[in-house]
């Protein structure tokens, strides 16, 4: 049996990436507390203050985010020897209860102003507000959508979609604030809340199944799954392999899999070919820990559930 050992310098560089962006959100969605909430004061418009919940709720659930990575990239000790990743989908869960809290409080204010309509002032300067958030949050959103996809950070991932959710939401602002003040339709303003809440909604839907498939264990996608077969299979050592399991937990991903290998080897060589086999997939998957077990050619496996 044998277990990989993880490229430490990529992870430490992609641990300080995760880092640096889950503070850079935070302090992101302070800055637009303030100024969202100025703005808001000052127009009186549900649209501002559906992007002001917004980003409440982003910098609730970016500090939220910035606690739990860190606590998920804790290195595993004696009572976690597996790590501290499920930190990361515990969080994604948390950050879904804040969102669908945040989608009632704007549908049902957004259904007041609907009944009351209400005219809104300092139009001009919701509009420079707006615009100002946008740029912060477009700045962001390239920050994280490059740690996205360096890592694979469900934490990030949540937040860059927040911050994107947001620029389209402030890019509706605008327009509410323009049709409420330049040509007088006053339901655009609530009407604009309520397409808030609804695109909050549906970000959420895919952040909760994530981490729910996280903490469930499920098996990496079969496009992965097919990937390290073909890795396994494409060492002419190998004759099949068998038992194949796979699971995340938050940027980390586990291999598990059984090698069948010709009986007549000495115990020297089917390590060695283990080693091959594993050194294989961690090049394909550099955050995975790989575990390895061999087993002679012909071998009754005593579980049928364990076969591919």
């Amino acid at each position: 049996m044998t277990l990989a050992v993880q490229p430490e310098a990529l992870i430490a560089e992609n641990e300080a990436l995760m880092r640096r962006a889950a503070l850079a959100a935070v302090i992101t969605g302070g800055v637009l507390v303030v100024i969202k909430t100025v703005a808001y004061v000052l127009t009186g418009s549900i649209a501002m203050m559906a992007s002001l919940v917004d980003s409440a709720l982003d910098i609730i659930v970016s500090f939220v985010n910035l606690l739990a990575i860190r606590h998920a990239l804790t290195p595993a000790d004696r009572e976690h020897r597996f790590g501290h990743g499920k930190a990361e989908p515990l969080a994604g869960l948390v950050q879904g209860a804040f969102i669908c809290g945040s989608t009632l409080i704007l549908v049902t204010e957004s259904i007041k102003r609907l009944i009351s309509p209400q005219p809104l002032e300092h139009g001009s300067f919701g509009i420079v507000v707006t615009v100002i958030s946008t740029a912060a949050a477009l700045a962001l959103v390239v920050q994280q959508r490059f740690v996205v996809k360096r890592t694979g950070s469900i934490a990030i991932k949540a937040d860059y979609l927040h911050y994107l959710a947001d620029i389209l939401i402030n890019l509706g602002v605008i327009a509410a604030i323009v049709l409420a003040t330049g040509f007088g339709w006053l339901s655009a303003d609530p009407i604009m809340g309520i397409l808030v809440a609804a695109a909050l909604a549906w970000s959420v839907i895919g952040i909760i199944r994530q981490s729910y498939d996280q903490l469930m264990d499920r098996e990496l996608p079969e496009a992965d799954r097919a990937r390290i077969k073909t890795i396994v299979l494409g060492n002419a050592g190998v004759a099949d392999m068998h038992d194949l399991r796979t699971r995340a937990a938050g940027t980390r991903c586990f291999v598990q899999l059984h090698i069948e290998l010709d009986p007549s080897l000495s115990l020297y060589r089917a390590h060695a070919i283990g080693d091959e086999v594993e050194f294989a997939i961690q090049a394909e998957f550099p955050q995975a820990e790989i575990i390895i077990h061999q087993d002679p050619q012909g071998y009754e496996e005593p579980d049928p559930l364990a076969k591919l």
